[in-house]
């Protein structure tokens, strides 16, 4: 007989030690992915948040790695160019030649809320003009420790001004993954706050919406996504800069979500913001808003890494992105 749970009625179950297996209900080349990104050494701890020196290193050692994932993405056809728009950096990418139909997708990276600057940010906008063929802007927002909470959020919602005056919000999409998902989720409570009308649609790729990690997959999943193995605990309270971590603005889940556009929400059976996605798309149906939650088998956060069910993600993101444009209140 193997172990039993240890069932404690005040905390939960202690399980004994066991083997997760990769899961036979993926592809082949997926099953390569997870146990290829397991075999990386662990991350080393997070530095003490008075420790700014070391909070720079880590930082700089993350944006080195995601911008070397970013180096071999594809920009041919593309017109990239790197600007201010609103006071803040923005990357452009406009698929040649350029459609004239005023559509913009806005993206906001990922990263954790501390990385992902420079090359990173602009990789994502240039997926973003691929997977959509329209222009897509891509926010260089100010992070920690220099830049926390609100710095880069207000970063987004100027950009968003701009561009919702020069193309009108029904011609604009609002994207991010993982820290993105919080940001763009964030901006359209700021933006509502600030006057600004909704975009046609918001995509949220795992998003990590929020911050106090309450979530159910918090837990279950720990250390069975190997690509986010634990928390972001020293992260957010990074960013949130003695914020409290449940303020909206900060976890856009505990937000007033009435009136928000259509949203997609994507995760993974292995990916450790599971509860995250969940949670926020049962709190947008709640609001009254027309939501789509995709879960894909055994995928852990931010996908496997260009396997087939990476691809069926890609065909539909662009299915949904497609199919709001111009959405009209």
């Amino acid at each position: 007989m193997p172990d039993q749970p240890l069932a404690d009625a005040s905390h939960g179950i202690a399980q004994p030690a066991r083997l997760v297996p990769w899961p036979a209900s993926i592809s082949d080349a997926a099953r390569a992915a997870l146990a290829a990104a397991a075999a990386r050494p662990a991350a080393p701890d997070w530095p003490a948040l008075e420790d700014v020196a070391g909070w720079q290193a880590r930082i700089a050692d993350l944006d080195a790695m995601m911008g070397a994932m970013a180096a071999s993405l594809p920009e041919d056809g593309l017109a990239l160019a790197t600007r201010d728009m609103g006071g803040a950096t923005v990357h452009v990418a406009r698929p040649m030649p350029a459609a004239e139909d005023g559509r913009v997708y806005l993206d906001l990276h990922g990263g954790g809320l501390i990385a992902g600057a420079g090359a990173f940010a602009r990789g994502c906008a240039v997926l973003a003009a691929l997977r959509h063929r329209v222009t897509a802007v891509g926010v260089d927002y100010r992070m920690p420790p220099a830049h926390p909470f609100p710095a880069g959020l207000d970063d987004c919602l100027a950009v968003y001004r701009v561009l919702v005056a020069a193309h009108g919000a029904n011609n604009i999409v609002v994207g991010g993954a993982s820290a993105g998902g919080n940001l763009a989720a964030a901006l359209l409570l700021h933006a509502r706050a600030a006057g600004l009308p909704m975009p046609a649609a918001l995509v949220l790729m795992t998003p990590e919406v929020d911050l106090t990690e309450s979530g159910d997959s918090f837990a279950t999943l720990a250390g069975l996504d190997p690509v986010l193995p634990q928390g972001l605990h020293a992260a957010n309270l990074l960013y949130a800069a003695g914020r409290p971590l449940d303020d909206p603005l900060l976890s856009p889940l505990f937000g007033d979500l009435a009136g928000f556009p259509p949203t997609f929400l994507q995760t993974g059976t292995r990916d450790l913001f599971l509860s995250n996605t969940v949670r926020m798309h049962r709190a947008l149906r709640a609001a009254g808003v027309a939501a789509e939650l995709h879960v894909f088998e055994g995928m852990p956060h931010g996908g496997f890494g260009g396997v087939p069910e990476d691809d069926e993600r890609e065909r539909e993101v662009a299915r949904f992105v497609a199919a709001h444009w111009g959405r009209v209140e």
